[in-house]
């Protein structure tokens, strides 16, 4: 797979709402086509464009809100803009038959006992992986496309197979923050040997839905010269709060 610009023309991007958290924070919702999202820019921007933090999530944008809310307030307490879009198949977008059946075989499986197979995996994470790339590479464009934002651009957190792929595809992005606690394709850690720019990777060490050695064979595969792998003990969302500050002075020694 060739690094390619992203599809064009790209969607137009529409803000549909506006709000002012309490720390001043300038909250936009916006759509891009049929995709929604929400733009955070820190306070007080001056007259200079901002560096744009990238948010990745699993899907449900109303429902991770809290979640994505709070690490924009962290990236534009850095000066940092942050973005997201809601995922393929999730919240109010069409649903994927194959990927919902896909879904419902790894609830039995984890249920049951049973293996998570490859081709299951496969079934589950590549089609949202396909779907989700050119839509974040579109965002993107709509994104630095107003005044207020510049690169450089950084990506951070959800399905790690899609912070693979845009990686190796998207030139823009120049530093990721991946979390290591989903189901890996064996397709990504072929991508992951292209991967070059620099990395920041979390991994929970008891994540209850991770397979905690495909995580660390894929942290080895990747080719990027600067790799940092931090492990923390906990479940997938016991993510200690010191991570997240590790998290922000990687993006602040990138992205500035």
């Amino acid at each position: 797979m060739n690094a390619a610009p992203s599809p064009t023309p790209s969607p137009t991007l529409t803000f549909s709402s506006e709000q002012r958290l309490d720390d001043g924070v300038r909250e936009r919702r916006f759509s891009l086509g049929e995709i929604p999202g929400i733009l955070w820019t820190p306070a007080t921007t001056g007259s200079a464009p901002v560096p744009l933090i990238l948010l990745g999530h699993p899907g449900g944008l109303d429902r991770m809100y809290p979640r994505l809310a709070s690490r924009a307030r962290h990236a534009a307490a850095d000066g940092f803009a942050a973005a997201t879009i809601e995922s393929p198949g999730a919240g109010d977008r069409p649903r994927h038959a194959d990927v919902d059946r896909a879904r419902a075989d790894l609830r039995h499986a984890l249920a049951s006992g049973a293996p998570v197979t490859d081709d299951l995996v496969d079934r589950l994470v590549l089609p949202v992986t396909e779907r989700s790339a050119p839509e974040w590479r579109s965002a993107l464009d709509a994104l630095l496309a107003l005044p207020e934002i510049e690169g450089p651009v950084g990506y951070s957190g959800g399905l790690i197979a899609v912070g693979v792929r845009l990686a190796v595809v998207e030139p823009r992005i120049v530093a990721a923050g991946l979390f290591a606690g989903s189901f890996v394709p064996r397709a990504t850690f072929d991508e992951a040997r292209r991967v070059t720019i620099p990395l920041h990777v979390l991994l929970q060490w008891d994540d209850e839905g991770n397979d905690r050695r495909a995580a660390l064979e894929l942290f080895d595969a990747f080719g990027s010269a600067e790799k940092t792998l931090q492990a923390n003990l906990g479940g997938h969302t016991g993510v200690p709060a010191f991570a997240g500050d590790d998290a922000a002075r990687f993006f602040a020694r990138h992205l500035r």
